[in-house]
């Protein structure tokens, strides 16, 4: 924990509020620290870029993450609808059925060739098919999808220079353009999918697509990356004992900070901060509650209690693997402002290290 209730960070431009019990009661005071700058780019675009966007209509109003207005509240529900305790517990069986697999192919290939991408291999596509299914979307490009995402999180919370800011915005503008499709068709022939349910609340067309461009990388990139941390620190950990998922999210989440802004003059301790200010809170790694990591209140991840059953299949899946190999590199990491994984586990068998 800091000793500093609130200190400004000049490189990153944030106060930075690591002290879980702060950081809990900034989130539960959305009047006085804002969701209104939770998914704005945390580098500046540039004009190039915001051409590329522009072109496609890209546009994110306020709807979940940045949303303190009143509509808030029947988006979020309608949404919860999808992540229900129930649909959660029914979506377990496909989630170990496709991790599974996945462990067995990725077995093999170790055998084979000697190394394998546990992030690749057994990681990345479960948690994209799972909320895919629970969200009634089909005849989805998944390897189009896990890259849109990647890309959109680097393009909106990582430093990207002007020409790397242009191909992250021609990806976002592609995902855009499939998101804006996909609601055309909704409005076209309604149905009890996502899309269908969005257009249904009487949303315009950018609030539902604005809806699926983050619930959409959220529901699921995330998981992967919770899922590649896990694995991670099994790994170090000797492949035995294997760490509980709440010990990754207390000391290591894949979202270990989040964003917020002041609407006027706010204090947090005995630190004063001015209006406007922006406010960077550290939800994992600071010795709070595993549960913080997902945050707290009216904007508590609604994935909370998915995110967490496939974390945990993916290790129930693994731990035969896991203790039979051994990591051949430091790992290249995802280090976002808001990000934070492993991008690649490469391994090879505990045989094959001696």
């Amino acid at each position: 924990m800091t000793g500093c209730p609130a200190r400004y960070d000049e490189e990153l431009g944030y106060w930075v509020v690591d002290d879980p019990a702060l950081a809990r009661e900034v989130l539960l005071d959305p009047a006085t620290f804002r969701p209104d700058n939770a998914v704005l780019a945390h580098t500046p675009l540039s004009v190039k870029a915001l051409r590329v966007l522009s072109g496609v209509g890209f546009a994110l109003p306020p709807t979940l993450a940045n949303n303190a207005g009143e509509s808030h509240r029947p988006i979020r529900a309608a949404v919860a609808r999808f992540f229900s305790p129930a649909r959660v517990a029914a979506a377990e069986r496909l989630a170990r059925d496709l991790t599974a697999a996945r462990v067995a192919e990725a077995t093999k290939v170790v055998e084979r060739d000697g190394q394998v991408d546990l992030v690749q291999a057994v990681a990345a596509e479960p948690p994209a098919l799972v909320v895919l299914d629970m969200l009634g979307l089909t005849e989805v490009d998944v390897p189009a999808l896990k890259a849109w995402s990647l890309d959109s999180l680097e393009l909106f919370w990582g430093w990207p220079d002007e020409d790397r800011q242009l191909e992250l915005a021609h990806s976002a503008a592609e995902f855009y353009a499939w998101l804006r499709s996909r609601t055309t068709a909704a409005r076209q022939a309604p149905g009890d999918d996502l899309f269908g349910v969005l257009v249904a609340l009487g949303l315009t067309d950018e609030e539902v697509c604005a809806v699926g461009y983050f619930l959409l990388i959220a529901g699921q990139e995330t998981t992967t990356q919770l899922i590649s941390t896990t694995f991670h620190h099994t790994l170090l950990a000797g492949g035995d004992p294997a760490p509980v998922v709440e010990d990754v999210l207390r000391e290591a989440s894949s979202v270990p900070t989040w964003r917020r802004v002041t609407a006027g003059p706010a204090v947090v301790g005995d630190v004063e901060l001015p209006g406007g200010a922006s406010v960077l809170l550290g939800l994992s790694g600071h010795g709070g509650p595993a549960d913080l990591a997902f945050g707290v209140g009216v904007h508590r991840c609604l994935g909370a209690g998915l995110a967490r059953m496939e974390a945990r299949v993916a290790l129930e899946c693994a731990a035969g693997l896991l203790s039979a190999v051994r990591l051949v590199e430091e790992p290249p990491m995802i280090d976002l402002l808001s990000f934070r994984a492993p991008k690649r586990l490469m391994v090879t068998s505990v045989r094959n290290a001696e």
